[in-house]
């Protein structure tokens, strides 16, 4: 990619935008979270303080009760090592049953980090390789006006700087949830529209970079890309509530708060049940709060990624669009925490949950997830919950 400033275009469909890196979804968070610490107060009559509220939980609570969020859920890793978890709010709007402690949700986009090892084992094995060319692989698939895949190199499609344009059709999902996508139908609609911008001109986030990672992936392997996920990571690091959806699978498997939108009105319509085909690559895994934590622990640790490769994947370019000081590196988001140091990560957006999260070097982590996609106010919210669980 070229040194001179890009010029960033704000994402606007989902799966979404990196949420590890971001305020709102469009900004990175570093700010301290809103909600305070109440201090102890002496009851009447007493010589000892009330216990002081736990900051995490009044954040969750607050998204809930302030923001009307249905459900908040968080997990968050200390420098101890110990393992916390939250919940807030109801599992589902019609029961009003309990949220599930660590209970699923569609995670979105985290699932570009995933899809971005898989690529890099394979590159550690030589297989591909991060400056080859798309035709490489795919010869003459990635053809369209200013669009030609012997001018967009791999790396480029992991780092949002290939200038393809979007596939994603929000509307178009919100409206036939259960609709089942092809890969190659998917990356049809991204080629009838034109280029961008040249490849490594600028950076712009879309999913159809990672459309064409996967797909890469299955040329490569010869196996479905879901498949190698398993094998090379969720199984690898033992992520027992991880899983990526085959094809038709529309549910989620485990204990889950629904997922909502919420109407003009005022009112929820359930997403919960939804294909996510037409995310895929770039948007359809399914996991918990804590397997998201101990990912990316395990990730930052090299316990999925030779040196040589993680070193790639964490040298980022700027993608200040999505906040002061963020850096977007090979499905891998880098951002400040207002404490000093930085955390990695990605987050997810998908129609009925949205999660953040964060990992530093000393292994603090925390992962949070909403049952809607908010507004960015609320989305701005999110993320300093999520950097006052880093800090405190």
């Amino acid at each position: 990619m070229t040194e001179h400033a890009p010029q960033h275009r704000l994402p606007n469909q989902f799966p979404d935008r990196p949420r590890a890196g971001r305020r709102g979804l469009a900004a990175a968070v570093t700010t301290v979270v809103a909600a305070a610490v109440v201090a102890g107060v002496l009851a009447p009559g007493t010589a000892s303080a009330a216990p002081r509220p736990d900051s995490v939980q009044q954040s969750l609570d607050t998204l809930v009760k302030d923001d009307k969020v249905p459900a908040a859920l968080a997990t968050v890793k200390g420098r101890d090592g110990r393992v916390r978890t939250y919940t807030a709010g109801i599992g589902n709007a019609a029961t009003k049953a309990k949220v599930p402690v660590d209970g699923q949700v569609r995670i979105g986009s985290n699932t570009k980090t995933f899809t971005a090892v898989v690529v890099l084992q394979l590159v550690a094995e030589g297989k591909i390789g991060l400056d080859a060319n798309v035709d490489t692989y795919l010869p003459g698939l990635v053809r369209g006006e200013g669009i030609d895949g012997r001018n967009i190199t791999v790396r480029q499609l992991l780092q949002h700087t290939s200038g393809l344009p979007e596939y994603v059709d929000r509307d178009g999902i919100l409206n036939a949830p259960e609709r089942y996508y092809e890969p190659r139908e998917l990356l049809d609609a991204a080629l009838a529209q034109k280029a961008h911008f040249a490849p490594g001109t600028q950076w712009e986030y879309n999913n159809t970079g990672y459309l064409l990672a996967g797909m890469i992936i299955q040329k490569v392997t010869g196996r479905p890309l879901g498949e190698e996920i398993t094998k090379r990571v969720v199984d690898r690091i033992g992520l027992r509530h991880t899983y990526f959806p085959t094809p038709g699978d529309m549910t989620i498997h485990e204990a889950h708060p629904k997922g909502y939108q919420r109407n003009p009105d005022g009112s929820l319509r359930d997403y919960t049940k939804l294909d996510p085909s037409w995310g895929w690559a770039a948007g359809a895994m399914v996991s918990t709060n804590t397997d998201v934590t101990k990912f990316f622990s395990a990730l930052l640790a090299g316990r999925l990624l030779p040196a040589a490769q993680l070193a790639q994947m964490r040298t980022t370019v700027p993608a200040e669009i999505l906040g002061d000081g963020v850096g977007y590196g090979l499905g891998l988001v880098k951002r400040p925490l207002s404490c000093g140091g930085v955390a990695w990560g990605h987050g997810g957006t998908i129609p009925g949950y949205e999660t953040a999260g964060g990992t530093t070097e000393d292994g603090r982590a925390v992962n949070l997830a909403v049952t809607t996609i908010p507004n960015g106010d609320t989305s701005k919210r999110v993320d300093k919950a999520v950097d006052e669980a880093l800090c405190r």
